[in-house]
């Protein structure tokens, strides 16, 4: 896989060694099963996929790049580019200013934009209107474009389904970028419509089962569908994409759900007519971190520590399968770690911050790690240094990693 040339202050060498130890140790990704890290006193269970991924670090490449090449022009971020604080401030430090917030709401107004300034468009991809506004303004918008290529796949397969005339169901949350940009593409192809979870999902197909109305349906979805959706016309066939960074078991779920409401209504023999099985359009990172977090399940822990933005999707579904088993806290940073009793962390179903004492066993503590797909190692490396400071550790961090390489 391509490397890409992203600031050495995201690095981390601890971090990196650990990495480079599991490549060697499973180099075909079979083993998820974390990689343990023993300072006596402390142990960490590091996730055996964690972190920037392909998408994030081929959009700093970009970004960076578009700083170097344009000294003295003004340079704007769409939107975020990735959903990681400390990579936006750095942006923004360099003299990045952001059009709009994480939800779309105009923060620059596109009129002041000229033709010679630059705009980035960020990983989860911008809605077609937006790039035909930019456009219309003189802006090259392709140059540094940073769109996932995973986001772009999915949108082939939307394509894929309109062109068949189903209509595009997409598992996802309503105000996200990546689910505006992808419902841009869908709904210019076909009928399009969000669902956010199962329940939403269910609720859908009672409109596809019963006689429903057509003002229940614009009441109980309103915002979430194409121009001109009717019930009756564009609930007869449908396919199923996602946000990629959701929850695999839950869109297969989904998924399932619908094929099985068709089943219902049409028949097992006419299913091929009303259904487009799309299988899983989640990238290939959001995957891994997935099944790494469940080997992480398996392991006996006494906390869970999840580092990533409060606003990343892929980060918030970790939390949420490291909470089914561990005490699991949600931070940005090791700066939300106070001292040895003190965590500020974040609940993303609340979207409150909390603040735990005692959060750290007092003699010996074994501490699950994982973060998300927009967070820098160094974030990692951090947080372990600061939790080693409060603990009464018996081995030097060279002791410690050096017993992760390979013997000669």
């Amino acid at each position: 896989m391509k490397s890409f040339n992203i600031p050495e202050f995201y690095r981390s060498p601890i971090i990196s060694k650990v990495k480079q130890y599991r490549k060697l140790q499973d180099p075909r990704k079979q083993d998820n099963t974390p990689t343990k890290l023993d300072f006596g006193s402390v142990s960490y269970y590091i996730a055996r996929h964690f972190g920037f991924c392909y998408g994030v670090e081929n959009a700093i490449e970009i970004a960076f790049k578009a700083l170097d090449e344009n000294p003295g022009r003004r340079i704007f971020l769409l939107s975020e580019m990735i959903h990681n604080p400390a990579v936006n401030k750095d942006l923004i430090e360099r003299g990045v200013d952001f059009l709009q917030d994480t939800y779309g709401k105009q923060l620059i107004p596109f009129d002041s934009l000229k033709s010679e300034d630059v705009v980035i468009i960020p990983a989860f991809g911008a809605p077609l209107q937006i790039l035909k506004q930019l456009e219309e303004k003189g802006i090259t918008t392709q140059k540094y474009n940073t769109t996932c290529p995973f986001v772009e796949r999915v949108w082939k397969k939307s394509e894929q389904i309109g062109k068949t005339s189903h209509t595009v169901i997409i598992h996802g949350k309503y105000n996200h970028e990546e689910t505006r940009s992808t419902f841009s593409r869908s709904a210019r192809d076909s009928a399009a419509i969000v669902v956010r979870d199962l329940n939403e999902a269910e609720k859908l197909g009672q409109f596809i089962l019963n006689d429903k109305t057509q003002a229940e349906f614009e009441k109980e979805f309103s915002g979430k569908f194409s121009n001109a959706f009717s019930v009756r016309d564009h609930l007869n066939k449908v396919g199923v994409i996602n946000q990629t960074t959701m929850l695999a078991t839950e869109t297969q779920t989904i998924a399932d759900y619908f094929k099985s409401v068709m089943i219902q209504k049409y028949g097992l023999n006419k299913l091929s007519e009303h259904f487009s099985d799309t299988r899983d359009t989640l990238c290939y990172a959001t995957n891994e971190n997935q099944d790494a977090t469940y080997g992480l399940l398996e392991t006996d822990a006494d906390l869970a520590i999840v580092a990533g933005g409060y606003n990343s999707s892929n980060t918030s579904h970790l939390v949420e399968l490291c909470e089914q088993k561990f005490p699991t806290y949600f931070i940005s940073s090791a700066k939300e770690i106070k001292d040895s009793k003190t965590i500020h962390h974040f609940d993303y179903r609340t979207k409150a911050h909390k603040i735990t004492q005692n959060f750290l066993p007092a003699k010996e503590a074994k501490i699950i790690i994982t973060s998300g797909a927009s967070c820098p190692d160094s974030m990692l490396e951090e947080i372990i240094i600061k939790i080693n400071g409060f603990m009464k550790v018996v081995s030097p961090i060279d002791e410690v990693i050096r017993k992760l390489e390979p013997k000669t």
